[in-house]
């Protein structure tokens, strides 16, 4: 179980007050990644008006709890669903709970993993467990290859365009098929992500090879690692909904409206949608969507943070030279992604082409007051919501692929690597 200092602490301060200990303190994780700072945040932990009482309080209450707690300054400081992965927190088979909706990102290592609320939170870390329905089981295959420069992150834009927001909803959903099983995990990760945007309960990949690369020599990833070859679905299994898609088919995908249901390809032109949506966003029904002009271009989240979408940014940055006028800011999705794009040399990279290079955590994912976009700017983003205001008052956001991200601000509008 994770928690976070947007909400850790009220689970553990309502605890405490009732005299209730964690049941098993080695199970439970706090870390610091929603509101922390990613600008000078040796000299200020948070730029959120107030901030500064969730970490304190957050901090106290994780240490007397005595539940490990990865903290500000913590080397091993990042977004939840970022350093659990790297760490060999998830593993196949367990069950995986935060008090946050991206929980999903980490079913991709065929964990049940899911988001619960703060006594749900209170109640798992006193009992060790939870009641719940059991969610119903969809399969969301895959069929054939991506083509060059298409990614996960469009995997997942073209489901919600073609099944809606409300697809997946009381589902558990796994995703299969060639397309999938040749993706990496970070790709994985991505995928799984956007599952919540789906409305679903949870996602999972079965876990394979590649799984178990990744989770060798992981911290708290056991040595040797178990076989987990029995964590699959059997052939001629039944589900209660399927859905097919063509991977070939796919192309790179961008966000129009207000929903990640609001998705298109970036070639094509915007449809006709809610009313509200078109009003918000300010495109039109028939506007091409590319050529759209942008004022700032955000590339990060527990969405695409990973080492994988800083490289894929970088190269299309490398030698270029962000637009005038275009606000561009890199923010890793961890210390460790930080760390080891540095040793590559990716942070020269986004500060040549005019982006700022940022320390770990959520940043301007969303917002919760303290740093912001300019009130009205149009930003291209490789996060997973753009609901009116998610990141700012007005700000509207076309949520893409880092690629995308990256061209885009090259270009000063939107337009695909």
């Amino acid at each position: 179980m994770f928690l976070h200092e947007r909400t850790g602490a009220a689970a553990l301060k309502a605890m405490a007050a009732a005299g209730r200990k964690v049941m098993d303190p080695a199970r439970v994780f706090a870390v610091m990644d929603h509101i922390v700072a990613t600008r000078d945040r040796a000299n200020h932990p948070t730029e959120v008006p107030g901030g500064e009482a969730f970490i304190t309080e957050t901090r106290e209450a994780a240490r007397a709890a005595g539940i490990t707690l990865f903290d500000v300054d913590d080397p091993d400081q990042g977004i939840t669903h970022v350093i659990s992965p790297e760490l060999g927190i998830v593993l196949p088979g367990l069950t995986l709970i935060a008090p946050d909706s991206h929980t999903c990102t980490q079913g991709a290592f065929g964990a049940f993993a899911w988001g619960v609320g703060s006594s749900e939170a209170e109640h798992a870390m006193v009992t060790g467990a939870l009641r719940m329905q059991r969610p119903k089981a969809m399969r969301v295959t895959f069929d054939g290859a991506l083509a060059a420069g298409v990614t996960a992150k469009d995997m997942a834009l073209h489901l919600l365009a073609a099944h809606g927001a409300a697809g997946g909803q009381g589902f558990v959903v796994e995703f299969a098929g060639e397309a999938v099983r040749a993706l990496d995990m970070e790709g994985r990760m991505t995928l799984c992500n956007m599952a919540t945007e789906f409305a679903a309960v949870g996602a999972i990949v079965a876990p394979d090879a590649v799984t178990r690369s990744y989770l060798q020599g992981r911290r708290y990833a056991p040595d040797p690692l178990p076989a987990w070859s029995d964590l699959v679905t059997d052939d001629g299994a039944s589900f209660d909904a399927e859905i097919i898609i063509d991977a070939n088919a796919i192309r790179p995908m961008v966000s129009w409206g207000t929903s990640p249901e609001h998705s298109i390809a970036v070639d094509d032109a915007v449809p006709a949608g809610p009313d509200h949506a078109h009003d918000y966003i300010g495109l039109t029904p028939g506007a091409s969507i590319a050529g759209i002009p942008i004022d700032a271009a955000f590339l990060g989240s527990c969405t695409n943070a990973r080492l994988s979408d800083l490289r894929a940014a970088a190269a299309v940055l490398r030698g270029k030279h962000v637009a005038p006028g275009v606000t561009a800011l890199a923010v890793p999705g961890s210390r460790a992604v930080k760390r080891a794009a540095e040793a590559e040399g990716l942070d020269t990279v986004f500060i040549d082409a005019g982006f700022e290079w940022r320390d770990s955590g959520c940043s301007l994912c969303f917002y919760a007051g303290g740093e912001g976009f300019t009130p009205g700017s149009r930003v291209i983003s490789s996060t997973n919501r753009n609901f009116q205001g998610r990141q700012g008052p007005s700000i509207r956001t076309h949520i893409a692929s880092p690629a995308t991200v990256a061209a885009s601000a090259i270009a000063g509008v939107i337009a695909a690597a």
